[in-house]
This record gives structure tokens, C-alpha cells and sequence, in this order.
């Protein structure tokens, strides 16, 4: 049959030639060895001169790439890498996704993909959202510290004038506390960015699903259906147990409020799974750090709109979603805190938020 033929190397080398996804074949010795046609665009370098260089010289000696291709030779699996940067005086992409793979009987050598597509760039946006959270954190300590003692003050004044004024103003003082309540509130919400030290040990991640979703079962989403898909062979996690539970049960209010917009039609899925391959370079550092863990948080709920789409972890960007971006922010930074990442997949009537985090070390056990 025609779909038994095995294709001969030089149908193989076609094939990648048309692919539209820049590849590269790095030998043992970080030569390039190959280079589709994809790639002489993406690198504005015909394939003649790219298989005369070296991987150094295409990307500049202090690259991360040259550490995450150090790491598949060692690990021997897939990797994928986000946010990288390519620049030469002939061009410039951000946020480039880079898949490796090491090539079989082929000792050192390493293909790699390129890509810069919106939807394979999900998890581009980590460095952006480091700073938002570290910038909320800042502003929940000066909320905490200088904002929640005054607003102690001037609701105990108002209750104080509301037993000495006439009855036609008591209304006015009523609406000084309703607002300070109000402003507390928010305080409140906020807080859980506050920098404070929290106990790190050997976390199962089950147990904590386990315990949300409990939570979740008996009060905002008694009335959802949750199914749970898990690994029962996931490694633990060396992390505070606080902030995972706070994390996970604000991710199930997200789906639980997305459900509800949609009217009650859908259901929300805890899943988790070892996903091999996954990691990224740790900021300010030249060190890969493996993220084989993914926790994801589903609903097929009214999904996420597209005006809300590109705010996601912007704090109170959509009105109508209370305090998704909030929730999102605050995951973004305890993963951050972890050593993980965050990505969300969202698209009409499904949103999927998976959390990468590493698996705990000999040393920490």
C-alpha cells in the first residue's frame, strides 16, 4: 500500500525543506549540520553559510540555547524553551519557542525547532508576569502596613457619630462603613501577595488537589461537577503547602465562576501528569531546571473572552469575572516562587490553566 512506503532520504530531506518551521541539525561538536530552508529565512543566512558555522557563532557564546542543548545531551529527552531571543545585525525575534530533541545513533547530535507563533508562545509572557506580581506585592505591603490601621480608625469614628447625630444622618455614617468595608475587602484579597516566609517541605500534590476540591465541593462549587484525571506516579514537589492550596483553590474559583457564566453548562477537570522534556533557564542564571510536573486546572465553562484574552493576569481586568486576573497574578507568582511556570490555553468554552513546576530533589528528601 502507498502508506507502507518507507520515504527515501532524500524524500525525507524534501519534507523538511518545505516544512514552514525553521529546523537545525547541531552535530556533537555544535556544528551545524543541517538547515532547512525555513531556517535560511528565519536566520537571513543561506543554508551554505549556516552549515559552515557553528551554533556559536549563529547565536553568540553566552546564548541560552547553548545551555539548554548542553542539558538534552545530558538528559537525553525533549526539551522545550520559552522566550528566547535571536539577534544579529542581519535580524531580531523575542519571544521565540525552541523545541530540542536528540537524533538517534547519533551521538551529540540535536535538532532543533524554531518557532514564533502567538499559540506556541502560551508561556512567552513569564517574564511580564514576574514583574506584575512582584509590583502587586509591593503595593499589598503598603496596602497592609499603611492603608488597613486608618480604616480601623475611621470606621470606629464612624459608629462612634452614629450614636450622636440625628436619625436623618445615621444613613451617612452607615455608608462611611459600607465603603471602608468595602476598601477592606480589597485590602484583604490583596494580602495574599504580601511577602511573607513561608515553611518549604515535601509537598504531594495530590493531597492538595484533593483538599481544594473538597472545599470547593462544599461551598462555591457544590452544585459543578469535578473530575479528577491524575498520575498516581508524580514525583513530590519541595514547596509551601499554604501558598499551593491558596493557589489551586483560587484557580477553582476561576472555573467555577466561568462555569456559572455559562449558565451552569460544564464541569471543571483537575489533571496531572509527568511531562518530560519541559524546562526552562532560570532568570539571571545560565542553569536549565527540569519542570516535569503538570497541574492543570480545566472548565468547559463560558471561556474567557476575547477583550479579556490578552489582560488575563491583569488584577479586576474583566468586572463580569470578579477576581480572575487576581487569582492568575497570584498563581503566577507562587509558581515563579517555585521555580515553575504557568501557561494557559484558552479558547470558546474551555479554558485550561497548567502550572509546570519541578520535581524534588535527592537532597530534599
Amino acid at each position: 500500500m502507498a502508506g507502507d512506503q518507507i520515504r527515501t532520504p532524500a524524500e525525507a530531506a524534501y519534507l523538511l525543506d518545505v516544512m514552514p518551521v525553521p529546523l537545525l541539525e547541531v552535530g556533537a561538536e555544535n556544528e551545524i549540520a543541517f538547515a532547512n530552508a525555513a531556517a535560511e529565512e528565519f536566520f537571513a543566512t543561506s543554508r551554505r553559510q549556516l552549515c559552515q558555522r557553528t551554533l556559536q557563532e549563529l547565536t553568540g557564546q553566552d546564548h541560552p540555547l547553548l545551555e539548554l542543548v548542553a542539558a538534552l545531551r545530558r538528559e537525553h529527552c525533549r526539551i522545550t524553551e520559552y522566550d528566547l531571543t535571536f539577534h544579529s545585525h542581519r535580524f531580531h525575534y523575542e519571544g521565540v519557542t525552541v523545541f530540542a530533541s536528540d537524533v538517534p545513533d547519533r551521538e551529540g547530535a540535536v535538532v532543533l525547532t524554531f518557532h514564533t507563533s502567538p499559540m506556541v508562545r502560551n508561556l512567552d509572557q513569564q517574564t511580564l508576569l514576574r514583574s506584575a506580581a512582584r509590583s502587586i506585592s509591593g503595593l499589598a505591603d503598603v496596602l497592609v502596613q499603611e492603608v488597613r490601621n486608618p480604616l480601623s480608625g475611621i470606621r470606629g469614628a464612624a459608629q462612634l457619630l452614629s450614636e450622636n447625630v440625628a436619625a436623618t444622618d445615621v444613613k451617612l455614617t452607615k455608608l462611611i462603613c459600607d465603603d471602608v468595608d468595602r476598601i477592606d475587602a480589597l485590602v484583604e484579597r490583596l494580602s495574599a501577595f504580601t511577602e511573607t516566609s513561608s515553611e518549604y517541605r515535601l509537598v504531594n500534590v495530590h493531597r492538595i488537589l484533593e483538599h481544594v476540591r473538597q472545599l470547593a465541593v462544599k461551598d462555591f462549587a457544590a452544585d459543578i461537577i469535578i473530575s479528577e484525571h491524575y498520575d498516581p506516579s508524580l514525583p513530590y514537589v519541595w514547596g509551601s503547602r499554604d501558598q499551593f492550596e491558596r493557589m489551586f483553590l483560587n484557580l477553582l474559583k476561576n472555573a467555577a465562576e466561568s462555569v456559572r457564566r455559562n449558565k451552569g453548562a460544564g464541569k471543571i477537570i483537575l489533571e496531572t501528569r509527568y511531562e518530560p522534556g519541559v524546562g526552562r533557564i532560570l532568570p539571571g542564571t545560565s542553569r536549565w531546571r527540569h519542570l516535569p510536573l503538570v497541574v492543570s486546572v480545566c472548565d468547559t465553562g463560558a471561556g474567557v473572552c476575547e477583550t479579556t484574552r490578552n489582560h488575563l493576569f491583569e488584577p479586576f481586568s474583566d468586572k463580569e469575572a470578579g477576581d480572575y486576573g487576581l487569582h492568575l497574578a497570584y498563581a503566577s507568582k507562587v509558581t515563579d516562587d517555585h521555580g515553575g511556570m504557568i501557561d494557559v490555553e484558552s479558547r470558546h468554552n474551555f479554558t485550561k490553566i497548567k502550572i509546570y513546576l519541578p520535581a524534588a530533589s535527592e537532597s530534599q528528601k
